[in-house]
């Protein structure tokens, strides 16, 4: 039976924190599906179908390499509810430190009442990437700094053009 796993995010944009939960997500599943958030009170810098699209570009060449089908999709609601909908029995979660440790922990055990089908797999983030999240680089860069070592080249091109705009 082929394993889904489900990996959501708000991936605004996409870091190299992101890829680095993704290259490991891919060892574990024979398809990952990479899941953007939408939700009503937030103004993400890039649309969902930016996101989506950089999400495709950067990531299927690492599911390919791995032999894993890499789908990218859009919800809005439960996480646990986007993961059975993809048909993921595996949710995805990428720690940096002990307080994604604690929040992540919690989120595990009120998404395995509302969806015991669905187990969570934490990977922990290499210390390399540990630092990044995409907050700080959104504001890194509308600030002029360069992200280039916190985010694949294709999106760093992408900040720059996105932000020459505003």
């Amino acid at each position: 039976m082929p394993r889904t796993a489900l990996f959501a995010g708000s991936f605004d944009p996409i870091t190299n924190g992101h890829l680095d939960v993704v290259r490991s997500a891919v060892r574990l599943a024979d398809r990952l599906v990479l899941a953007v958030g939408i939700h009503p009170g937030k103004t993400p810098l890039f649309s969902a179908e930016e996101r989506l699209g950089m999400l495709e570009e950067i990531c299927r060449p690492l599911g390919k390499s791995a032999g894993c089908e890499i789908a990218c999709t859009t919800f809005g609601d439960l996480v646990v509810s986007a993961a059975q909908r993809a048909g993921a029995t595996i949710l995805i979660r990428g720690l940096r430190d002990a307080g994604d440790f604690d929040y992540e922990m919690q989120m595990a055990g009120m998404n395995a009442v509302m969806a015991p089908d669905v187990q969570t797999v934490f990977l922990p983030a290499s210390p390399e990437v540990r630092p990044i999240t995409a907050t700080l680089v959104r504001q890194i860069a509308s600030m002029g700094g360069d992200v280039s070592a916190f985010v694949p080249p294709q999106v760093a091109v992408r900040l720059k053009k996105k932000l020459a705009k505003t």
